[in-house]
């Protein structure tokens, strides 16, 4: 026969068995919360973190291609150079191959806008025509994905520009969107017109492209500078 206290238990023959008290119960179980608590707080930051990951890789992967689209149409630029390139009076038609970059207002927001002549024309019909495209990028009001960077893509005869829902869709989601223009002595503006006499009728050597994508909370910046491969020198 035993005889047990809350300390201990004792027997007849004089041993003594030590066992756990209440205390030391509720001490272990608050150990074990402690511990069951925070490794399913890590487990759910891993998991919100991988969420987060995923996100930036997709939002990265979509600026690198829009960023690598534009910049090819850039390097496949066509222009009209000098002795045949004269600057236009009052009454001509503008060039159609001039470089025009812009600020435009959309949604209550205003963005870059680019205009130009390429070569790298997108045939999205099935007769696949080739030849020398005006391309516009432009930023458009979405109501499912904020803004859009939709891409103009014309040929000649080309028709006065006009915004499009048919235009494909390059970035979703855009943040911001400037165009720098840098001349032969590297002075840069953020407009430009190859067509006036303010910039002496000539074209941009280079263009920084800057393009932002996400939102205020989680975006990716991106940024290029692309060496235009021809270009007009000054008319003075």
């Amino acid at each position: 026969m035993k005889i047990y206290t809350a300390s201990n238990r004792t027997s007849f023959s004089g041993n003594t068995e030590t066992g756990f008290t209440m205390l030391e119960i509720l001490i272990a179980i608050s150990i074990f919360a402690i511990i069951v608590t925070t490794v399913f707080g890590s487990h759910n930051y891993v998991l919100s973190s991988a969420g987060n990951i995923e996100k930036d890789i997709e939002l990265y992967q979509m600026a690198k291609n829009c960023i690598n689209r534009i910049a090819f149409d850039l390097k496949s630029l066509h222009i009209s150079l000098t002795p045949e390139y004269t600057p236009p009076d009052s009454d001509d038609t503008p060039d159609s191959f001039k470089i025009e970059g812009d600020i435009a207002d959309t949604g209550g927001e205003s963005f870059a806008r680019l205009k130009f002549a390429s070569r790298a024309h997108v045939s999205l019909e099935k007769n696949f025509k080739e030849g020398i495209a005006r391309i516009v990028y432009y930023v458009q009001a979405s109501d499912e994905n904020g803004f859009v960077l939709r891409r103009s893509d014309r040929l000649y005869p080309y028709e006065e520009f006009e915004e499009k829902k048919s235009d494909p869709v390059l970035c979703e989601g855009i943040k911001s969107l400037t165009f720098t223009f840098y001349d032969q002595e590297e002075n840069e503006s953020e407009i430009w017109d190859s067509d006036s006499v303010d910039f002496n009728y000539a074209t941009p050597r280079t263009i920084k492209i800057r393009l932002e994508i996400g939102d205020d909370l989680n975006f990716v910046p991106f940024e290029t500078m692309v060496i235009l491969p021809v270009f007009r020198e000054k008319i003075e």
